[in-house]
């Protein structure tokens, strides 16, 4: 069984940052956030392989987002900064056994999500 719980969530001012985590129990996993804003589809952010060597990004959050860990049973970092309203969505986190996916549905485990919400 492999859990995924996220935190960090919550409101915050256009210009902000917010650093969101998401802890992972069980095997070590390649870890992947997404997001999903109003009345759209679940989209990639940002994910990161499993001994954390290696982090890849949606061309919409290069430069502004950066995904870390330390190792592979340390807790998955997302750091947003420069936050626009844009932005706002439920973030998740979920697992994979093969690195480099960027689409959800290859992704095996996922946690229950938080509202991340931008205000400007």
């Amino acid at each position: 069984q492999v859990h995924l719980v996220e935190s960090g969530g919550g409101l915050v001012q256009a210009g902000d940052s917010l650093r969101l985590s998401c802890v992972v129990s069980g095997r070590a996993y390649h870890v992947g956030w997404f997001r999903q804003g109003p009345g759209k589809e679940r989209e990639f952010v940002a994910g990161i392989t499993s001994t954390g060597s290696q982090p890849f990004y949606a061309d919409s959050v290069k430069g502004r987002f950066t995904i870390s860990r330390d190792t592979a049973e340390a807790p998955v970092f997302l750091q947003m900064a420069t936050l626009v309203p844009e932005h706002t969505a439920i973030y998740s986190c979920a697992a994979t056994k093969v690195a480099w996916k960027d689409r959800p549905h290859l992704y095996d485990y996922w946690g229950r999500g938080l509202q991340v919400t931008v205000s400007s």
